[in-house]
């Protein structure tokens, strides 16, 4: 009995704003985290925070709450470096307040009811815990993750509950405690804390238990270091490292990328979307402190390279794909099954300043003697829409006579009639935006002029999740795409790749 008393008062003791440091004599890297962490993820939390100073030297300072409670503090102390919310409403209050940055998900976690081991009182259902022989304990909705979810679960019967509650507590793990001690006979809380409480077992009530909520860690916008923020961040969420941490405490983790100190990710990009991403990528590598290997070229190159590698296993294979459009996805639908279309672009006939061939039609482009330059239909998105376009028209032939020049991607032909090699050619308007002075475009049919940029996250790739940050990075940054010429699409739904609806005239 003394040892349990020992246990529930210092899971009582997490209850408070303390602040715990996980100190050594000296810091091999002189570098420390400040963590803003709910109460309830107390013990999985502490346990990694140690081993990650263990592992890496760096210093983790905890301060444990209710999660309502922690997200005033932070506020007020306007300093720290992670906040870690045992469910996604706080998370989403914390945006609003912006305070915080990217989040990464650590846990699911479920609402049950915990009563003490052979559930002596046999309770069962919600009508249960209205009983006048059942001693109920509650969080403060105000103060904690838990007590806002279920306030929100169970609607009008809140009130009710919250009427006959003996006790209303600022944490779960205080209720839980009180439930331990047996002050009460029954408390709310999240089904990970049980495992933590020995003699307490769960009552699942499918009123709450149907609901999912997810731990997260959120970057502040306090951080002193983003580098080191997220790396703590993908720390915890790692399966093999914070991941096992939260399993081994009767959590349900989230799952996360495979930890690696400084991870590598390879994106593949059609070359019509570098202006718009370049900076970005780099920013977005520079934030989270890790490499990024970019490949610009054309699409049907891009695919062909990763139907040769066929082996996803494979260092170089692409974790994010950015094609050129729609059209280009389907070919690699089994490793990218569902996108983002974030961008399109349009497809014109450039010529020169002031047109001295006289150019207006695509028909123009089959004349004698024209020198045209058109992109290569099996190794890029751009030559094969070209082609397509052209041979709805039935102008393929006639005008792949004159085409002088086929290559990758249209900043090639863009070049050539620089350079005066060329007539004209069939770009992107995104290939001459920032030459008008040099160019003209002349568009060409409204129903065959435009090309749709999907982003794609490979689906087994081991750095899923920084994919998917990557893509809220650039969908965060609509402006640089606009700037380069592109209409943006970026707040749409996500689309399954086999679902992508590709004009008549393009399927083959």
């Amino acid at each position: 009995m003394i040892r349990k008393l020992s246990a529930i008062v210092l899971l009582i003791a997490a209850g408070g704003l303390a602040f715990y440091s996980l100190r050594t004599e000296s810091s091999a890297s002189g570098k420390s985290l400040t963590v803003y962490c709910a109460a309830g993820l107390k013990k999985p939390v502490e346990a990694i925070a140690a081993q990650y100073q263990k592992e890496l030297g760096v210093e983790v300072s905890l301060q444990f709450g209710g999660t309502g409670t922690l997200l005033t503090q932070l506020r007020v102390a306007n300093r720290g470096d992670l906040f870690i919310a045992a469910d996604d409403g706080s998370l989403a209050d914390a945006k609003k307040l912006n305070v915080t940055q990217e989040v990464l998900p650590l846990a699911v976690q479920k609402v049950v009811v915990a009563v003490a081991k052979g559930n002596p009182k046999g309770i069962q259902t919600l009508a249960d815990l209205e009983r006048p022989d059942v001693r109920l304990a509650l969080t403060n909705p105000e103060a904690a993750s838990i007590g806002k979810i279920s306030k929100r679960l169970l609607g009008p019967r809140w009130e009710t509950l919250a009427r006959k509650a003996v006790v209303m507590k600022p944490t779960v793990t205080e209720v839980a405690a009180d439930t331990l001690l047996g002050a009460v006979d029954a408390s709310l809380v999240w089904d990970s804390i049980i495992p933590q409480f020995d003699g307490l077992e769960m009552i699942q009530i499918a009123e709450l238990s149907k609901h999912e909520e997810k731990a997260s860690a959120a970057v502040l916008t306090t951080a002193a270091s983003s580098q080191e923020a997220l790396k703590f961040a993908r720390y915890l969420s790692a399966p093999d490292k914070g991941g096992a941490v939260f399993k081994q405490h009767g959590f349900q983790p989230a799952g996360g990328d495979k930890w690696a100190v400084k991870p590598e990710l390879v994106l593949y990009s059609g070359g019509v979307n570098r202006p718009a991403i370049e900076k970005l990528v780099q920013d977005f590598a520079t934030r989270e402190g890790i490499s990024i290997t970019t490949i610009f070229n054309g699409c049907g190159i891009l695919c062909a390279a990763m139907k040769t590698m066929e082996d996803n296993s494979s260092p170089q294979f692409p974790d994010v794909y950015y094609a050129c459009d729609v059209c280009f996805v389907p070919p690699v639908a089994r490793h990218f099954p569902e996108a983002i279309l974030l961008t399109e672009a349009q497809i014109v006939i450039a010529v020169p300043k002031g047109n001295p061939k006289d150019i207006h039609t695509l028909a123009d482009l089959a004349r004698p003697g024209l020198r045209v330059g058109i992109c290569n239909a099996e190794q890029s998105t751009l030559g094969f829409m070209t082609q397509g376009i052209l041979k709805s028209m039935n102008l393929w032939e006639s005008v792949s006579k004159n085409a002088s020049s086929q290559v990758p991607t249209g900043d090639f032909l863009v070049n050539q009639l620089r350079t005066g090699s060329l007539d004209a050619a069939v770009v992107y308007q995104i290939n001459i935006q920032h030459q008008i002075e040099h160019f003209e475009s002349i568009p060409l049919p409204a129903d065959k002029a435009k090309a749709v940029q999907p982003f794609a996250v490979r689906t087994d790739s081991p750095n899923k999740q920084l994919g998917y940050r990557m893509l809220a990075h650039l969908r965060a940054n609509q402006k640089s795409f606009t700037d380069a010429g592109f209409v943006w699409r970026g707040d749409s739904a996500p689309v399954k790749s086999n679902e992508l609806e590709i004009p008549e005239w393009l399927k083959q």
